[in-house]
């Protein structure tokens, strides 16, 4: 986790509020594994449901869609980002599971449901999780050059859930 980057510090300010356990993980301190250097990750959260969450924060705006109310759902990542969590997935090993969590920082016009909605340093966020291996299955290329993927926004929308159900 960084410390000087907004999304991660609201979740981790989210975890805490809702006494969630989690360990975060001290990018300073990168980890070989293997000979190999992983990305890391930015949180290892215990779960009360079972499976217990690697997960990476990748922070985005909530912006709308010109003529919609509905959110565009950016959610693009590297394959790198894909890559490393499905690495640290499997070293953790059963029990253990990958979780993209989308960190949506709200514009002042920006209007979700109030129940999914987490206030921080006067900022509004919208945290929305879906699984590592559910977004593998469904990503495509989104930019060759940058190394980028992403889920069609219709497919995301239909798989992505607030963070309060995966925890």
């Amino acid at each position: 986790m960084k410390s000087h980057i907004d999304y991660e510090v609201a979740f981790e300010d989210y975890l805490q509020t809702h006494q969630i356990p989690y360990v975060a993980v001290d990018e300073a301190k990168r980890a070989a594994f293997r000979d190999a250097k992983l990305k890391s990750f930015d949180f290892i959260v215990y779960s009360s449901r079972g499976t217990n969450w690697l997960v990476d924060i990748k922070g985005r705006r909530w912006a709308t869609r010109a003529g919609s109310r509905r959110p565009a759902w950016e959610n693009w990542v590297t394959q790198a980002d894909l890559d490393g969590l499905q690495q640290w997935q499997e070293v953790f090993g059963h029990g253990f599971g990958g979780l993209l969590v989308f960190a949506y920082r709200l514009d002042a016009a920006g209007d979700p449901p109030p129940e999914v909605v987490h206030g921080f340093r006067e900022a509004r966020y919208v945290f929305a999780a879906v699984g590592l291996d559910d977004y593998q299955v469904n990503a495509r290329v989104r930019s060759p050059k940058w190394g980028t993927v992403c889920m069609a926004v219709r497919e995301f929308a239909q798989r992505v859930r607030p963070i309060a159900e995966w925890l």
